[in-house]
């Protein structure tokens, strides 16, 4: 069910998720949109209760929108048929939970874990594949182990490799390193941009935990049920030849010209109810209503630089 395309592998428009419990219901989503380009590495960032665990239920195949389109390496995800989400599941994206328990089987050894998907899926050369897998993750040595002979760092490795085995297009991964300790979590995060790198493999991870942005190029900050800000970072030569990381923060706009602000500015300046827009000829400057908060010096705008648009580094 792999499907060959130039478009983005994983494309959301306006995607809406309302659960009803009891009669209240709730919106999990509120018209959220992303676009990830094949090959790239993300990692999805928000609060408890943001929407990110129910975007990643969505675009695993486990759960459907209420409203809205989204495509997944050029699948899409509103038309599928039960047999079609089967196949997805198996074929065109990989998954990797938090709990290393609900990744791997117990009696089964780290290469025959790898291999299980493929012979599910009847496709040959299982040993080898399960090999060179292993080896890309950097636990080869581990083909022969189970689980509960492996340290927590090496169980996520061998998770991924085994969510990789039938070539899936996208991996996604829901708090990896949720469980891990820093050295752990930094030897995981590797591995999944080396598969990234060496496979063509398409990368969300969706987390929590601040530092795992940093080992990411495109870090997307959900808010409120919508992509509200993204950090891109791209590896720099200055005049001396000297390497560094670039990170610059944006803010994302909707088809309805929609934006939201960083929490830190709008805490930081008092912005509230209502604001005043003003157009300059490049840019467009915000400022705190001028009824409760005088002239509107103190506002973000033309003399002022968003964070990260100086070329700041940031770590």
């Amino acid at each position: 069910m792999n499907t060959t395309t130039a478009r983005p592998d994983i494309w959301c428009e306006d995607l809406v998720r309302i659960y009803s419990t009891e009669g209240v219901e709730v919106q999990a989503l509120q018209g959220l949109n992303l676009v990830v380009d094949p090959g790239d590495v993300v990692a999805l960032v928000g609060a408890s209760g943001s929407g990110k665990s129910t975007l990643l239920n969505i675009l695993s195949g486990l759960d459907r929108p209420t409203g809205g389109r989204a495509r997944v390496a050029g699948v899409d995800l509103m038309a599928m048929s039960r047999a079609q989400r089967v196949d997805y599941q198996r074929s065109v994206v990989g998954f990797v939970w938090q709990q290393t328990s609900r990744n791997l089987l117990p009696f089964l050894t780290a290469a025959d874990n790898v291999a299980l998907p493929m012979v599910i899926s009847g496709r040959g050369g299982r040993g080898a594949r399960a090999a060179e897998l292993l080896d890309l993750l950097g636990v080869a040595d581990c083909a022969d182990r189970r689980p509960a002979q492996l340290s927590g760092g090496q169980q996520q490795r061998v998770a991924i490799a085994t969510a990789l085995a039938n070539a899936p297009s996208v991996l996604l991964a829901d708090e990896p390193t949720g469980e891990l300790d820093d050295a752990a979590s930094e030897q995981v995060l590797g591995a999944m941009r080396s598969a990234a790198e060496e496979l063509g493999t398409t990368v969300l991870v969706v987390t929590h935990d601040p530092t795992v942005s940093d080992h990411v190029r495109r870090t997307v900050q959900i808010r409120d049920g919508r992509t509200s800000t993204e950090v891109l970072r791209q590896t720099v030569v200055d005049a001396d030849g000297v390497e560094r990381t670039v990170a610059r923060e944006y803010t994302v706009i909707d088809r309805a010209g929609r934006i939201q602000l960083p929490r830190a500015h709008v805490d930081e300046l008092g912005l509230r109810d209502r604001v005043r827009i003003e157009k300059e000829s490049s840019h467009v400057q915000v400022w705190p209503d001028d009824e409760t908060h005088g002239t509107g010096d103190d506002a973000l705008g033309a003399d002022e630089e968003p964070p990260g648009t100086d070329g700041e580094e940031r770590r």
